[in-house]
């Protein structure tokens, strides 16, 4: 009886620890970057290295499982506008949900954008999502209102522009997240007078560092 319970309680302070990492992990993403060191991630959250590393072996693997639940969410954004049976008002409605998601976890901006070689489930979920973009541009765009000259590196500026903006609190950050999806929408609204854009950028996808 005493060495199932000391055994449930050791599987409790485990779950336990896990949790306050990846608690820990996200706030620190988001606040300070991604090329925050491990062993300081394990300070914060009150563990020793070695219960850190037990648990997530790499930084990636930290990461990529930190923003699993953000990741499963942005996916399930674009899904949805897909779902939408105005093109054009699903396309607009994911760009605004997008920035919202981004500004509200800014350490989510920099793990989409970082190049996770040896992250399969997590590179997989993030080109599903991009190719699902690319669905829902391709109908927009044969409406007729959304530019013919959107490309996806354009969404990846979006993004990169997007957690740029700082805000004192939670609903400030909420508003200028919403005000940037809006001026960005107009941009991509098709107008008969609107000048060509420039040539899209190539943008690899940003390393750990």
């Amino acid at each position: 009886m005493g060495g199932r319970l000391l055994q449930k309680n050791l599987r409790s302070d485990a779950r336990d620890n896990r949790e306050r990492i990846l608690a820990v992990a996200r706030a620190i993403f988001g606040t300070e970057g991604l090329g925050v060191p491990m062993r300081e991630i394990a300070r914060r959250a009150d563990v020793g290295p070695a219960t850190l590393y037990r648990r997530f072996p790499t930084k990636e693997a930290l990461v990529t499982e930190a923003f699993a639940g953000q990741m499963a969410q942005c996916t399930a954004i674009v899904e949805e506008g897909l779902a939408d049976p105005d093109p054009w008002h699903g396309f607009s409605r994911m760009i605004e949900r997008v920035c919202e998601l981004h500004a509200y976890n800014q350490g989510f901006t920099a793990a989409f954008l970082a190049a996770f070689p040896d992250a399969i489930d997590f590179v997989a979920e993030r080109e599903r999502a991009l190719r699902a973009v690319g669905e829902l541009a391709r109908r927009a765009k044969a409406t007729g209102e959304l530019r013919s000259d959107f490309v996806i590196a354009d969404l990846i500026l979006v993004l990169q522009a997007n957690s740029g903006v700082h805000a004192s609190t939670p609903a400030e950050a909420l508003a200028a997240a919403r005000r940037f999806a809006a001026l960005q929408i107009q941009g991509f609204r098709a107008r008969a007078d609107a000048p060509p854009l420039p040539r899209a950028p190539k943008l690899p996808m940003l390393s750990l560092g």
